[in-house]
């Protein structure tokens, strides 16, 4: 039995069930369940499904705990048909994320996530980028100068809302590039950083991967302005808010620390000074995909990384056990491409803002206000 697996007694003892329970889990779909391979008369049982049922019913069921706990990689809290993560794998409205890396542009893989709705567009008559010298500062004034003017998207018709995403998409490559341009959106970030055509569609592949995560901290960010009516670019424009922030899109730049730090003592000896002060090391490990992250898997295994880096992997996964993840991979296609500094956070922002636009659609579908309450742990209300 690996280490993923456990047999139907394990289960039940973990669970504290009877097998009529462990066998309702697998038909609601809350268990994934196998064939033995050594025994196909028997069957086995995910363990990270079991344990995380475990923890639920470790924590009980009422309400506030329930809520409590989904803020942290809990329960589901909001209904999505645009992406999910299953049995370790992610899918873009139905789409294996991976194999579309394989061919899909940025643009088109944006148009899957908005329902198929509003055609790629390749026009330029954009207003130009905001005259700001860095990539980061144009990304935050163009959508905030958009922001400040375009129309709330509460009442629109769906394929306005299409045709304004897809504009709203360009006019954030647009402020990475520092140029107002038609074609592709790899290939106007890659003549803005210098690249051939192989850094090009390393570019394209890495845009794929990020387009959408489910409901992470800045699509939630994203659809909680939208829920209110608000425009589109301003949906985006609380994503990019909350995405700069180091535990988020800030991610790759501590990693590209990690990896100097690493060059200066070695790499043993840089992973050993940072867990020592008992923080995970950036770049590694991921709640959702407990055997590897599958972005990290397919855009490394697009390129070769540096050796230096290369070596930076191995030692954290000797000292943690925990495999690389996008953010990793992030930063090795910056180093292995010479991006400048900050290009692996413009990046994931062009990329997600793909996936912003088509949650902030979504939800101004839905029509509900996102507004959960707060568990009060303050001073007791006095007269």
């Amino acid at each position: 039995m690996t280490n993923d697996w456990m047999d139907a007694q394990a289960a039940m003892d973990r669970l504290g069930v009877k097998p009529q329970t462990l066998y309702a889990y697998v038909s609601r779909g809350r268990v994934q369940a196998e064939s033995d391979p050594d025994e196909r008369r028997r069957s086995r049982y995910r363990a990270s499904d079991i344990a995380a049922l475990a923890t639920r019913k470790a924590r009980g069921r009422r309400a506030a705990d329930v809520a409590a706990a989904a803020i942290a990689w809990g329960e589901p809290v909001l209904a999505s048909a645009i992406t999910t993560v299953v049995d370790g794998r992610l899918y873009y409205r139905g789409r294996d994320a991976v194999r579309l890396a394989e061919t899909e542009t940025l643009e088109s893989v944006a148009r899957l996530l908005r329902g198929g709705q509003g055609a790629a567009l390749r026009r330029t008559m954009r207003d130009p980028p905001p005259p700001d010298p860095t990539m980061r500062g144009r990304m935050f004034a163009a959508l905030a100068a958009r922001a400040a003017h375009d129309p709330p998207a509460r009442g629109r018709s769906t394929a306005d809302l299409a045709v304004e995403a897809a504009t709203l998409l360009d006019v954030v490559a647009d402020a990475v590039a520092g140029v107002t341009a038609g074609g592709p959106i790899h290939e106007r970030l890659g003549r803005a950083w210098r690249c051939g055509r192989r850094g090009m569609d390393l570019i394209r592949r890495g845009l794929v991967l990020l387009a959408d995560h489910e409901l992470n901290a800045s699509t939630f960010a994203a659809r909680v302005a939208a829920s209110t009516g608000a425009s589109l670019s301003a949906a985006a424009l609380s994503g990019l808010a909350t995405l700069s922030g180091p535990l988020h899109g800030g991610m790759a730049g501590r990693v590209t620390r990690l990896a100097e730090d690493a060059r200066r003592s070695g790499p043993h000896d840089a992973v050993a000074a940072h867990l020592a002060f008992r923080v995970p090391a950036p770049g590694f490990g991921h709640p959702l995909y407990p055997r590897g992250d599958p972005r990290a898997r397919a855009l490394l295994g697009a390129f070769e990384m540096t050796p230096p880096l290369e070596a930076l992997r191995l030692a954290v996964e000797e000292a943690t056990g925990e495999r690389d993840n996008v953010d990793f991979a992030l930063a090795a296609l910056a180093e292995t491409l010479e991006l400048p500094p900050d290009a692996p956070f413009a990046l994931f922002a062009v990329a997600r803002c793909s996936g912003w636009l088509a949650h902030a659609m979504e939800q101004t579908a839905d029509g509900a206000l996102i507004r959960p309450r707060a568990r009060y742990t303050g001073v007791a209300p006095t007269d």
